[in-house]
């Protein structure tokens, strides 16, 4: 059983909060989005899952997120997916089902196209991939633009409300690992979750998205009326059926 203290690995940044479950395999393992944390109402609700089925589970907090060390603003993407791959390499060997919410889906697509063989499944909820260059940056007035490039970081939100900063550095990276436009070839099946009242990532972005990826099945789920944070009681009940038959 899970315990409610995280456990810790040196990741390349420092050292990576994780907590994890045993169970039986493939691993379910959460990739949370963009200044979020593994104590998520998703995260816990696969938390709650794996408990029931007695499943393999494992989340963990990037660097600069939640109980892991680092900065926020000093961090970037390819941090972020480093994280990811220690993290994947000391806790959850073998066959494993990436569940990817947000940016998180943007981590999980690059994983599956570095290790194919080891990812038995993804499911992305508001898949955000190329969020830097295709959803933030274009939506961002001239003056916050200029912020960027004289400060190196820009506030959209209350001082120090870290889901609302944005680095030069943060979108200097992202256009080393964009993916949209290019077919996104994988051999693992696909499951979208997309609301279609999510301010934060366009209904069309999580299409567009479904069609440039190439898989054994991709199919997308667009919930009416959802939001960016599918959080509420029958999100969660779907998102667990989805691993579950994903799983199965």
């Amino acid at each position: 059983m899970e315990d409610n203290a995280p456990l810790y690995i040196d990741g390349p940044k420092g050292r990576l909060a994780y907590r994890a479950q045993d169970g039986a395999g493939p691993t379910v393992v959460w990739l949370g989005g963009y200044a979020s944390d593994m104590l998520g109402t998703k995260a816990e609700a696969l938390t709650a899952y794996a408990a029931q089925t007695e499943q393999s589970y494992l989340r963990f907090d990037y660097s600069g997120h939640g109980e892991s060390d680092g900065t926020f603003e000093d961090l970037v993407l390819s941090d972020w997916l480093a994280d990811a791959r220690a993290m994947l390499e000391a806790k959850a060997p073998g066959r494993k089902i990436l569940v990817g919410s947000s940016m998180g889906a943007w981590v999980a697509l690059l994983l599956a196209l570095e290790k194919p063989d080891e990812i038995a499944g993804m499911v992305l909820i508001a898949p955000a991939p190329d969020f830097t260059e295709r959803l933030v940056w274009p939506r961002l007035p001239e003056y916050h633009r200029k912020e960027v490039f004289e400060n190196g970081l820009v506030r959209t939100g209350p001082t120090g409300h870290d889901s609302e900063t944005y680095t030069k550095a943060l979108f200097d990276d992202g256009r080393k690992h964009l993916l949209m436009g290019d077919p996104i070839p994988v051999l693992c099946p696909v499951r979208i979750l997309q609301g279609t009242k999510d301010e934060a990532v366009p209904t069309q972005h999580a299409l567009d998205l479904a069609d440039q990826i190439e898989a054994p099945s991709v199919v997308t789920t667009l919930v009416k009326d959802g939001d960016h944070r599918l959080s509420n009681p029958d999100d969660l009940e779907r998102l667990a059926r989805t691993v579950a038959e994903l799983v199965d």
